[in-house]
């Protein structure tokens, strides 16, 4: 089954979307909201794009390959962004981010 041959990918992909909803919904609690705004943009794409790609791979979906392209590319512009603030949500978030843009890379 296609679930067991990306298990290492299914697992970047479902971290990283909790890192990504964790620094979203911590960026909303930032004193100042306004200057969160491009992290917690990213944050949301990032997080969608994850679980999508985690969902096409469930399916056995035909573009896998194609997917995983588009979500390392968010992923790392995603962990660009998040690098950018001090809070330890956003660094988190990063590290996520970057470990699945390159198990990403890997499947593309």
């Amino acid at each position: 089954m296609a679930h067991e041959k990306y298990q290492d990918l299914i697992q970047k992909l479902h971290e990283c979307m909790e890192a990504c909803n964790h620094c979203y919904d911590a960026c909303l609690q930032e004193e100042d909201v306004k200057m969160m705004t491009a992290c917690i943009r990213t944050d949301r794409e990032c997080a969608d794009i994850c679980g999508y790609l985690e969902q096409a791979i469930s399916r056995n979906s035909p573009f896998v390959s194609e997917l995983a392209g588009v979500c390392a590319t968010i992923c790392q512009a995603c962990g660009d962004e998040c690098k950018k603030h001090d809070h330890q949500h956003c660094q988190d978030c990063a590290q996520a981010c970057y470990e699945c843009a390159e198990a990403c890379k890997k499947i593309a």
